[in-house]
């Protein structure tokens, strides 16, 4: 087969790898001397480019530039330090420098990890109490949760006080609590940093593949999100804290990270550091550095060397020591829910793990499908209303889970409970009482319906919130339930072959177990993915020998889950908003070449004959992030490629340098590497005479080895390309010369056209199905509103002007063909639901 990439250089039949691509690209980077520059001019440079902000928002950083920019600086710094090292100058100072620069990666990570366990343990404790303030207060000190207030006690104790005496008084202070807290959490992240509402887990994949959106890492959004991620958990909402705990805990690393230059100027070393951070996230959320390492690696990276790996290690050990370090809850644990199981398991069991596991893989299917419409009802009629919604949402929650004893609690003391052993663990309202079995069975299942109904309604509201935690509530009450059935069916039955493996008199069946494997298999569903679920159950709880259980259960899940389409509920999100992300867990046969998917018609440059004016009306006319050079508009033959970025810093300081006249004449030809000899027509190499403000050279900017491709290369090929090296643009030429272009978008955007076309939607009764929602919502709101009139006697009336504030029909899908696609990010003209 044809190899994907080709020479720069208009050469028919010349080709060149990818390796070589990046080697010529080091030796162009560093030609300045050949050409009569220095070193110091080429790093001035490369450091002024990096200061303004190289990549713009709502753009995609280019892998293989990065990847030539960082060789060259080694190469730079090893040849000065040979230098040094020849004419005998490298003092202890010098060395000194050498070993913090080479040592400066560990010691980043190191205060990243310290950082992030010292967060978690501060969030960890605010949140307990939030949770438990609702229900009462501790008379001996305000500042203790329940507790802390009832320390070494298992059922409560004089010290810790329900608010009143009369049950519907507490109930009402619940709910005003609930309110309060999401009603201030919903504030805070509209009014100082909106990009702190959600989970952040798909922006946080799309931002490692090279997406780059500013703000969404940065410190007031560390800020908010830590502050109101506590207020959303306690206010009741079904949400969870895991997913927002890779949010913070990456945006601490991007924060710290950028305090050093060595980070601040390279995307590629970043790039290790938020892997190794979304490792940390997960590690101190749940307890679990391994498993935290795991998810980075099969859900997070797209790109994940073994450097990374040990990176990811060693930041997430650093942060479960911090965190144990603190002791937060003061057991010994990182988490709230750790048990140990020391009962063995029987085959016979398999069966109805295979039924949690299939619960499992619906469950994740269900929430994702119908979550969706949700959010893209949320965003279609909902998108001036996030405090309201929050607020309502609230408090409808905390109307329906206080009459629940299984939802009225905290998530995570939820599934503590349920995670017990009966026989020598607390008994929790009557949950081990085989009198009660029947209510608590009608009790969990109830539980189970409602707090799935709850998490597709509360998940993408505008509050921190991740669903982590929730759907292992939702797995572990079903668990529960099932192991409960199991075990009256066994007391019914003793004798019964099929419990033949039990032995006589002693406990046989332990319904804990089935609670902690349904929550493995809700969380497998709902994220599909397996080995790194499998690792932090073991972590949560030391029972070894729940790990082939546990394998079992997870892999019907998945196996059920791939039935109704590839990727979790991150992906999914992805999916909808449009980001411009090539998933590597769906395989493609288009049976196209990237012909049919490229943009033909391209905005390029002369190598010569442009004036300065020109090329700034350019610059203002077009929004693109790049311009291919040609030789010239007849023959087309491709010179290499310039950044829009680059381009407008190489004027602004040549303006600087000196006054420059609209008509000066602007040369793009790039200078040959070292050591090589030049093979550019004489057209392109012309141009030799020294920059004047008459003439201007902008060839040290020109990238003279972009990626190129055949026309008749198939399209999977192109998207492999962009995946495993990660360039910005892919040039299409043929016989040397530029033919067209192809991005990320123009692949997505003809994956989306074609899976609309395999699978055409009817999503006409869906339409109407969300107005006549609207609708019902409409008129509530009107009829609250007119008996708030008047009982207030004219003096308050709220708002019922719904349909004024949503004009535009934007909804929430996938790409499918009619949009239009922009270099500064995606921008839909049509979504659907």
């Amino acid at each position: 087969m044809t190899s994907p990439t080709t020479s720069f250089r208009p050469q028919p039949g010349r080709r060149s790898s990818i390796s070589s691509r990046i080697s010529f690209a080091v030796s162009h980077a560093e030609s300045g001397e050949a050409i009569g520059a220095t070193v110091p001019a080429q790093a001035q440079i490369a450091d002024e480019l990096a200061e303004i902000k190289r990549y713009e928002d709502f753009t995609t950083i280019d892998w293989v530039q990065d990847a030539a920019r960082e060789q060259a600086r080694r190469k730079t710094k090893q040849r000065r330090a040979a230098g040094l090292y020849a004419q005998g100058q490298t003092t202890w100072r010098y060395r000194l420098s050498r070993s913090y620069d080479a040592a400066q990666g560990w010691i980043v990570v190191t205060i990243i990890g310290a950082a992030i366990g010292l967060n978690a343990a501060f969030l960890n404790i605010i949140t307990e109490w939030l949770a438990d303030i609702k229900l009462g207060y501790c008379t001996t000190a305000f500042y203790l949760n329940e507790n802390f207030c009832c320390w070494g006690e298992d059922n409560g104790c004089d010290q810790w006080h329900r608010w009143t005496g009369f049950g519907p008084f507490n109930y009402f202070i619940y709910l005003a609590f609930g309110t309060m807290f999401a009603f201030v959490s919903a504030a805070l992240v509209r009014s100082f940093a909106p990009y702190a509402a959600g989970s952040g887990i798909s922006e946080i994949k799309c931002i490692i593949a090279g997406f780059v959106m500013k703000g969404f890492l940065g410190f007031w959004t560390l800020v908010i999100k830590s502050i109101c991620l506590p207020l959303a958990i306690a206010s009741g909402l079904s949400v969870g804290k895991e997913g927002p705990s890779v949010h913070y805990a990456v945006c601490t690393g991007n924060v710290i990270s950028r305090l050093f230059r060595k980070y601040r100027n390279n995307a590629s070393k970043t790039r290790e550091i938020l892997s190794a951070c979304a490792a940390a996230g997960v590690a101190v959320a749940f307890g679990s550095p391994i498993g935290g390492v795991l998810f980075s690696l099969e859900e997070m990276s797209s790109y994940f060397p073994l450097k990374t790996l040990w990176r990811s290690y060693f930041c997430a050990l650093v942060a479960t020591a911090v965190l144990s370090a603190m002791n937060p809850f003061r057991t010994g644990q990182l988490v709230m829910f750790q048990v140990k199981y020391d009962r063995d398991w029987h085959f016979f069991e398999i069966f109805f793990y295979i039924i949690i596991g299939i619960f499992g893989g619906l469950y994740g299917a269900f929430v994702i499908k119908w979550n969706l419409r949700a959010q893209a009802f949320r965003k279609k009629y909902l998108g001036n209303y996030a405090i309201l919604e929050a607020t309502l949402l609230a408090a409808g929650t905390a109307i329906i889970a206080y009459p629940n004893v299984f939802l009225r609690i905290d998530m995570t003391e939820s599934m503590e409970i349920l995670f017990l052993e009966c026989e020598g663990g607390e008994d929790y309202q009557g949950l081990c009482d085989a009198d009660k079995r029947l209510w608590n069975i009608m009790s969990l299942v109830l539980a189970t319906v409602l707090r799935i109904f709850l998490v597709i309604i509360s998940y993408g509201c505008k509050v921190p919130a991740g669903i982590f935690v929730p759907s292992m509530a939702i797995g572990a009450s079903f668990g529960r339930t099932v192991g409960i059935i199991v075990q009256a069916i066994y007391e019914a039955n003793p004798t019964s072959v099929f419990f033949a493996a039990c032995k006589p008199d002693e406990p046989c069946i332990t319904p804990g177990t089935y609670a902690f494997l349904g929550a493995a298999a809700a969380l497998s569903g709902i994220m599909h993915i397996t080995v790194s679920v499998v690792v932090i159950m073991f972590e949560l709880t030391g029972a070894l020998t729940y790990i082939l259980p546990t394998m079992i259960v997870v892999g019907v899940t998945k196996a059920v889950s791939e039935l109704f389409g590839k990727g979790g509920i991150a992906d999914r999100m992805i999916w909808f908003n449009g980001f411009p992300f090539l998933d590597n867990k769906e395989d493609h046969n288009f049976g196209v070449p990237v012909s049919q998917v490229m943009r033909s018609s391209v905005v390029s440059l002369p190598a010569s004959g442009l004036t300065l004016s020109e090329v700034e009306q350019l610059l203002i006319d077009d929004n693109y992030q790049g311009f291919p050079i040609i030789t010239d508009t007849n023959t087309k033959n491709l010179v290499g490629y310039i950044g829009r970025t680059e381009l407008r810093y190489a004027i602004d300081r040549m303006r600087r340098e000196r006054p420059l006249s609209p008509s000066a004449r602007c040369t793009f030809t790039p200078p040959p590497p070292v050591n090589s000899p030049t093979s550019l027509p004489a057209t392109v190499t012309a141009n030799t005479e020294p920059i004047s403000s008459t003439h201007l050279d902008f060839g040290r900017y020109v990238d003279a080895t972009p990626v190129t491709a055949h026309p008749r290369l198939p399209l999977e090929t192109v998207m492999e390309l962009f995946r495993k090296i990660g360039p910005r643009v892919i040039l299409i030429e043929y016989r040397g010369k530029l033919t067209g272009l192809v991005t990320v978008k123009d692949c997505l955007k003809y994956q989306f056209k074609v899976e609309a076309e395999e699978n055409p939607r009817d999503d006409q009764h869906i339409i109407e199905g969300q107005e006549q929602l609207w609708g019902v919502i409409r008129r509530a709101s009107t009829w609250i509103s007119d008996r708030i009139w008047s009982v207030s006697g004219g003096r308050i009336r709220l708002s019922g002007q719904f349909d004024e504030e949503r004009t535009r029909n934007r909804g929430g899908a996938i790409l499918d063909g009619d949009e239009d696609i922009g270099d500064e990010g995606l921008e839909m003209e049509r979504r659907r639901s």
